[in-house]
């Protein structure tokens, strides 16, 4: 019979130590982070440095464990040194910085060359288990591209580089890996992160839930939008809308099927949510902040140009759910209390508002008003966020004298607040490993002069004609973004193709940042991949190709952004005024136009019905785009004519979003 040491020495024992070692780590690698952004005692590149081999620490443990977990030992041999590749290399960098950094600058020792090697197979090998293999496809072209660009013909060919010098690009030189965007990372979207955590870990998730059903149930097609804002606030913050369809989905899809809709629209209902939240302020799938670094203005600058058109995305999907669910015939009106064990009551509901609302003032008061860096602010927002945390649920047990021991609700909070620490680290590693990997590209991409060339290229693609050169720039944008976060896919087109509309098309940049930013997330809901449809048709059990047909439908207007985006560029500013208010409603308008074509249950013959729906969408895209006023006005006028008399000659008057409330 087997000792009770002998069992904890066994697997169950080795899978506990790595629990609590990664939790232990996670807590250590925010306690380096948050000194570092209050004192700053390093510089960004020797944070840098030290802030790879924490995640990448956090990263190897909780994989290794996952992997011994599903009984795949050879996952975790191959795991673990090429973790400590890294690790090695961040201790080796950090307490050699000076050396390395400022006297060393443009060649490096042996060992330090072989050191650069394993990191770069380390790298490519967390790459692809990562992210698969499309993403190290273009990492490793990129490479052979920077070393045997003599070889390669035409405007795209350079002169090459040798592999030293590559290694130097990449590793040795501090640049590269440790460069701008791992950074920017490290000092700034890594802090948000963990706000993000804990967020998750106190159950402010739990409580946007309860808001969406509460405001859902006043709506015909509630499950559904429920789903919708739900799926859309998570992907915001989780930074990839095929990891979100995973999250989210797993909840939001089976409950749209219970109240009666079909699979693949449910799938698609959820495709779209989750990539359409990557574009939501004030994170956006951590894209925002990379912008504003490249952009050199302020943070908040960035989330005010994204407010409107993220308003007239959310608006035209959430009517586009709503004319799906309805034409469904789903049951829309199920009973939501069955989600949750409790109903919180009025004293609840105002803790909790003040739990989590407090912070994000805090966070609003420092980057709006006091206009403090986002890195400073992010820190205060996580130090008003943890104690908020900890101490209201005591405080309260105590104000409503309950059963419950505010000595216990406080260990829980404390409990909470180390899981969430631990959430945020787990997080942050996988975008931090991509972000790191395409520094190292973005550096290459600078060296051989990539960007120049691409505005070669595209100008002869193109001829010289906007319209071509944004479809074009587009169809860059959806390639790169296939299988990636949607901040690495915008970093690679915001480096490869932005500068091209800007110097030779004259467009505004923040006004190409956010088209090339809208383009990088459609490679979530286009076939051939979609891989956002992909999983979410996976949860649905549904057809693939319904799917995507359902998400296209839903989402129309998300691929005529980007395109309105140039031909408007009031939309996009940081100084918003009528004038910008006023384009955007016509935009809007457009974009219902379009959804009110290809979704709305019309009651035609199929031939009219066709003729319709392609009519009205056609109309939308003119209403979106067009960049004169008069010809939108006129256009509205039309939809707006076709809407009424829809209502009127066939329905009878009725608004579409409101029930007959039962007295």
């Amino acid at each position: 019979m087997d000792t009770q040491s002998e069992r904890e020495t066994g697997p169950t024992g080795w899978l506990r130590g790595l629990d609590i070692s990664v939790t232990l780590v996670a807590v250590l690698f925010w306690c380096v982070v948050l000194w570092w952004a209050y004192t700053q005692n390093w510089s960004t590149v020797k944070y840098a440095v030290l802030f790879v081999g924490g995640i990448m620490t956090v990263y190897a443990l909780n994989e290794t464990r996952e992997s011994l977990e599903e009984g795949s030992w050879i996952d975790a041999l191959v795991l673990l040194p090429s973790a400590g590749v890294l690790i090695t290399a961040s201790f080796y960098f950090f307490v050699n910085f000076e050396t390395v950094y400022l006297l060393r600058q443009g060649f490096a020792t042996e060992h330090e060359y072989m050191l650069a090697r394993l990191i770069i197979i380390s790298l490519l090998y967390l790459t692809w288990r990562e992210f698969g293999n499309l993403f190290l496809g273009l990492v490793i072209g990129v490479m052979l591209y920077a070393m045997f660009g003599d070889a390669v013909p035409g405007v795209l060919g350079h002169a090459g580089m040798s592999q030293l010098t590559l290694l130097q690009a990449t590793v040795t030189d501090l640049y590269g890996f440790y460069g701008s965007l791992t950074q920017l990372t490290a000092s700034w979207i890594a802090p948000f992160l963990l706000y993000a955590g804990l967020l998750f870990a106190y159950g402010a998730f739990d409580l946007i839930l309860r808001l969406a059903i509460v405001a859902a149930g006043r709506i015909r097609s509630g499950v559904a939008q429920t789903a919708v804002l739900s799926s859309a606030v998570i992907g915001s913050i989780n930074g990839s809308y095929t990891a979100n369809a995973a999250m989210t989905g797993s909840f939001t899809i089976p409950t749209m099927k219970e109240s009666g809709m079909s699979g693949h629209r449910a799938a698609g209902i959820e495709a779209v949510a989750s990539t359409a939240g990557q574009v939501l302020p004030p994170v956006m799938g951590a894209s925002a902040f990379v912008m504003a670094s490249y952009l050199g203005v302020a943070y908040l600058n960035i989330v005010v140009a994204g407010l409107l058109p993220a308003a007239i995305l959310v608006v035209s999907i959430a009517i586009a759910v709503h004319y799906t669910a309805i034409s469904d015939t789903s049951n829309q009106d199920m009973e939501f209390s069955e989600f949750f064990d409790d109903p919180l009551s009025r004293n609840e509901k105002i803790a909790e508002a003040l739990r989590f609302g407090i912070p994000f003032g805090v966070l609003i008061y420092y980057l709006g008003f006091a206009q403090f860096t986002v890195m400073t602010s992010a820190m205060y927002t996580v130090f008003a966020m943890v104690l908020t945390g900890v101490l209201m649920p005591p405080f309260q047990r105590l104000v409503d004298s309950s059963d419950a021991s505010p000595v216990s609700e406080f260990v829980t909070q404390v409990r909470n607040t180390v899981h969430g620490f631990r959430r945020g680290a787990i997080i942050l590693a996988p975008i931090a490993i991509i972000l790191v990997v395409i520094s190292g590209v973005v550096n290459l991409f600078s060296t051989t002069g990539v960007p120049a060339k691409i505005a070669l290229l595209m100008i002869n693609l193109s001829g010289g004609i906007l319209l071509f050169a944004v479809l074009l720039g587009m169809a860059v944008a959806i390639v790169m973004g296939v299988g990636m976060p949607t901040v690495a896919a915008y970093v690679i087109v915001a480096i490869l193709i932005v500068p091209t509309f800007v110097s030779e098309f004259g467009i505004a940049e923040i006004t190409a940042h956010y088209t090339m930013f809208y383009a990088a997330i459609l490679a979530g809901i286009t076939p051939p991949v979609a891989t956002a449809a992909v999983v979410a048709a996976g949860i649905a059990e549904a057809n693939f190709w319904r799917t995507c047909g359902a998400a296209l439908k839903i989402a129309a207007p998300l691929f005529v952004l980007p395109v309105a985006f140039v031909y408007n560029p009031a939309l996009i500013t940081m100084s918003p005024g009528l004038n910008t208010l006023f384009v955007g409603l016509m935009v809007m308008l457009g974009a219902v136009s379009i959804i009110y074509g290809l979704n709305y249950p019309f009651r035609l013959s199929l031939g009219n019905l066709l003729l319709t729906r392609a009519a009205l969408a056609v109309l939308g895209v003119l209403i979106m785009t067009y960049p004169t006023a008069l010809a939108k006005i006129a256009g509205i006028a039309v939809f707006v004519g076709v809407f009424v008399a829809e209502k009127v000659m066939v329905r009878g008057l009725s608004l579409p979003f409101t029930k007959e409330v039962k007295q």
